[in-house]
């Protein structure tokens, strides 16, 4: 073989490992000319949705250069949810799923999102995350996992996974060997995973082991040390992880996709060309990328990185074919699942039924419910991780005020806050005089200004009720409080009609 067409075939090997994004909800040229050069997978993120039936045009548009194109999208139907960015999720997240503790509720959930996905030509979910939500400050997990208790995330990881693919989308089991006790985001640094193995064994890896006999077809690793089994690499770019404890230990055969690959975690130390090059020799067989670098000029940068690791002998040829290899095994197996199974692009409400099982109250509940006047509603709003889209809707208000017209409602941010100290009076409690209040808040407990403006509303109106959207944390604040376990358009309803003695 010529030296050109050598360098042309490790060209379209390292193109079929890459799963990057792009801008636009119209497939742009560059995507479709590297598609043609070899390219087998696509991500969706919310900046290419507007509607199902746009996805659908998309999707078919790109299929045309492959019938058997990976097209992959982060759409866990909780607070990180893509398809429904600009609404918010008509389901509710895994942190409330675990709460009801169902698995036939679990399971139908996502075999109902799964319908949705495959009408719409995606077939490869990132998700669900089977990270055990461990360390209650982790800033990055937190509702996107199904609990605390490692058995209880097994069982519903399980259901979930057996759900979504029953409906013909491939499901991803994130973030091994497990992201919940830790407190760096990801995005931003390296977080470390420091329990020993017994721990993990017990702590993190029980869910991963049951996505496995669930038989999950992809698992996604994450950007964290964990020194117990690598002191120097992060998951992603660890072979004692990746291969050792994932592939030999556990015994998966699938699938292992890495995180975005532009995230902090691994760059900062390796840049994205090194950390993509890392992973792949680590045994990662697809390369997410696009989240934040979504330029034309991505996939040809990285691939043109992994052909240089071949020629330089950092990567061998072998480990990026047998790479490509478990692509094309799963885009064959992908594409006849999608051909076996109807589309039907009817979603049911099941996620609507979820979100009011998911519901908790305490206090005076009896007394002061149902709402027979009008009340100010106080939105309490923290900064989120990258995971959760800006652009995402997420409270109480709006539902409440189209059930309870009269209804007002502000939005308090903690710039605002640490600004004007007075903004709670003004904006919060002086609109509520002689009508009920309602503070919604996410995420009290970990958020320590939020914790504290909380505090100062209930002792100012301790008649208030207060709704908490994150963890449930228990203040003792307000007279009656509701724990939604997630902040989704659907858990938003359901609290609302709590509130008006809807159900």
């Amino acid at each position: 073989m010529s030296a050109s067409k050598q360098s042309k075939e490790l060209r379209r090997l390292a193109l079929s490992v890459l799963q990057p994004g792009f801008v636009g909800t119209q497939a742009p040229d560059w995507v479709l000319r590297a598609i043609n050069d070899g390219l087998s997978s696509v991500v969706l993120f919310a900046r290419n949705i507007v509607s199902p039936e746009q996805v659908a045009l998309l999707t078919a548009r790109l299929r045309a250069e492959n019938p058997s194109l990976i097209i992959a999208i982060d759409e866990e139907a909780g607070d990180v949810t893509r398809i429904e960015s600009s609404t918010g999720s008509t389901r509710p997240g895994n942190f409330a799923l675990g709460a009801v503790d169902d698995l036939d509720l679990t399971e139908a959930v996502a075999r109902d999102l799964g319908g949705q996905l495959h009408a719409v030509g995606v077939s490869l979910n990132y998700a669900p995350s089977v990270d055990v939500n461990s360390n209650p400050d982790n800033p990055i997990i937190g509702v996107r996992s199904f609990g605390v208790d490692p058995g209880r995330v097994a069982r519903h990881a399980a259901a979930w996974i057996r759900g979504l693919q029953s409906a013909g989308v491939a499901a991803c089991a994130k973030h091994f060997p497990g992201h919940g006790d830790v407190a760096v985001d990801s995005h931003h640094g390296l977080p470390s995973y420091d329990a020993g193995l017994e721990t993990i064994a017990t702590q993190a890896l029980p869910p991963f082991r049951a996505a496995l006999e669930a038989g999950v077809r992809a698992v996604m690793s994450g950007h964290l040390l964990v020194p117990a089994y690598d002191p120097q690499l992060p998951a992603t770019l660890s072979s004692r992880i990746l291969g050792d404890l994932l592939r030999k230990e556990l015994g998966f055969d699938g699938l292992i996709v890495t995180d975005a690959i532009e995230m902090g975690a691994v760059t900062d130390a390796y840049g994205i060309e090194g950390a993509t090059v890392k992973a792949v020799v680590a045994g990662a067989d697809a390369v997410c990328v696009g989240g934040e670098n979504a330029g034309e000029g991505v996939p040809d940068q990285l691939a043109g990185a992994l052909v240089a690791a071949v020629e330089s002998g950092e990567l061998t040829e072998a480990r990026l074919t047998e790479a490509s290899r478990q692509v094309q095994e799963f885009a064959d197996w992908s594409a006849g699942r999608a051909r076996s199974l109807p589309v039907n692009p009817i979603s049911g409400d099941i996620g609507f039924v979820a979100a009011r099982r998911a519901i908790r109250c305490s206090g005076s509940v009896d007394d002061v419910l149902p709402l027979t006047a009008p009340p100010h509603v106080v939105e309490l709003v923290p900064a989120t991780n990258l995971a959760i889209g800006k652009e995402t809707p997420w409270g109480v208000a709006v539902p409440l005020r189209e059930r309870l017209p009269g209804t007002t409602f502000v939005r308090v941010h903690h710039q605002q806050l640490a600004a004007r100290p007075a903004i709670l009076e003004e904006y919060a409690l002086a609109p509520a005089t002689g009508r009920p209040l309602v503070v919604v808040v996410r995420d009290a407990s970990r958020n320590t200004w939020m914790g504290q403006a909380l505090a100062e509303l209930a002792r100012r109106r301790p008649d208030a009720i207060v709704v908490e959207m994150g963890l449930p944390g228990d203040s003792g604040a307000g007279a009656v409080r509701i724990f939604t376990h997630g902040a989704t358009a659907a858990s938003g309803v359901a609290a609302a009609e709590v509130l008006v003695g809807a159900r």
